[in-house]
């Protein structure tokens, strides 16, 4: 019960959220068509997405699946990785299987596939749990190093971009003789809010610089304190690792298939086949971001922060907002959904009869 309870919790959250976005970005595509001579194609914005999403190119959709499938192989193969220093040898089937289940609870319960994933490899490949989640820590370790790289190549080469949105002119809002409706990325005080988080963070550093030597014995801190512990520590496990050069080639693996995810989209949808890589990268930037907050897979931020990012590119509203949820619902529902149920289906039965290997049978060997 209090699984399903939070379970509802989240999916409210989620969909709340979608719903508040849609409803702006509704209202935006009225006054949109109200100001075209004819009016716009669709009466309103469902209707659009609708027939959007059913005009992408089912090939590029293809490939996005396909770039997500080898994310996950080459993820399961780093896994592997994490595990085998402990004596285990679980097969790379089992480690597949497994994160793509933990994909697929992530979309119910975000965070929960942490656990359900270790939680099935150890069902089936004897692990200790408490084990496993010690390699999903550094798994994330990782995660977590390469989205700040990541964030800061885009800071890099979209400056300017970036800097325009923030203080320039910014988007221009939708207008006509008789209502204005402002953009998605105009709307929002994206200015004010960076103000006040630099602000906050120099007000935080002068506070931790005078006061440190009482605030590092807080329960707060040591939590923080613990966690850049255990990111340390997970740098170091990974060059002891027998080939940490895999493991990284891994991890360069995973984000490019998912950046290509992203920037084989915009070939799927007509407004956005003309944007470069650049903007994709952008684009996936802004998506990752609005994924961290926790609803089920980011609905509702991701398409929020993913529309954003489209918008400074000059790609109309409507139109970016109807590609953030052709992207979002394919990999949610064609990849998250449909292959972590098929996982979830054939993981007992390629395992009929499997015994594992356990590092004392070994040593009795």
């Amino acid at each position: 019960m209090k699984s399903f309870i939070k379970f509802l919790a989240f999916v409210t959250v989620g969909v709340g959220i979608l719903y508040f976005v849609y409803i702006n970005q509704a209202a935006s595509y009225e006054v949109e068509c109200a100001c075209k001579e004819g009016g716009c194609e669709f009466e309103n914005l469902i209707d659009k997405i609708t027939n959007d999403f059913k005009g992408a190119s089912p090939f590029w959709l293809l490939m996005i699946c396909l770039a997500f499938m080898i994310s996950n192989i080459s993820r399961a193969l780093r896994w592997n990785q994490l595990i085998e220093p402990l004596g285990y040898k679980p097969k790379t089937f089992n480690t597949f299987f497994a994160t793509m289940v933990g994909y697929m609870v992530n979309l119910a319960l975000p965070r929960a596939g942490e656990i359900a994933k270790p939680a099935m490899v150890t069902k089936y490949e004897k692990i200790p749990l408490e084990k496993l989640v010690g390699t999903i820590v550094v798994d994330r370790v990782f995660d977590v190093l390469m989205l700040l790289i990541v964030t800061g190549i885009t800071f890099l080469t979209q400056f300017n971009y970036l800097y325009n949105f923030l203080f320039g002119e910014g988007i221009p809002s939708v207008e006509c003789a008789t209502q204005t409706v402002d953009n998605t990325s105009s709307s929002f005080p994206w200015l004010m809010i960076f103000q006040i988080a630099v602000g906050l963070g120099i007000l935080v550093f002068i506070i931790l610089v005078i006061k440190w030597k009482t605030i590092k014995k807080t329960a707060i801190a040591q939590k923080i304190i613990g966690i850049l512990l255990s990111f340390v520590a997970g740098m170091k496990t990974v060059f002891k690792l027998k080939s940490p050069l895999m493991f990284f080639v891994h991890t360069i693996v995973i984000w490019t298939m998912y950046y290509l995810m992203m920037y084989l989209c915009f070939f799927a949808y007509a407004p956005t086949s003309g944007l470069s890589p650049m903007a994709a990268l952008l684009a996936f930037t802004f998506g990752t971001f609005g994924m961290v907050i926790p609803s089920p897979g980011g609905m509702g931020t991701y398409q929020y922060a993913v529309t954003a990012a489209l918008v400074i590119y000059g790609v109309g509203n409507a139109d970016a907002f109807a590609f953030s949820n052709i992207i979002f619902f394919t990999i949610s529902l064609f990849c998250n959904i449909i292959f972590g149920v098929l996982a979830y289906i054939l993981v007992p039965i390629y395992n009929k009869g499997y015994e594992p290997v356990l590092p004392e049978d070994n040593l009795s060997a």
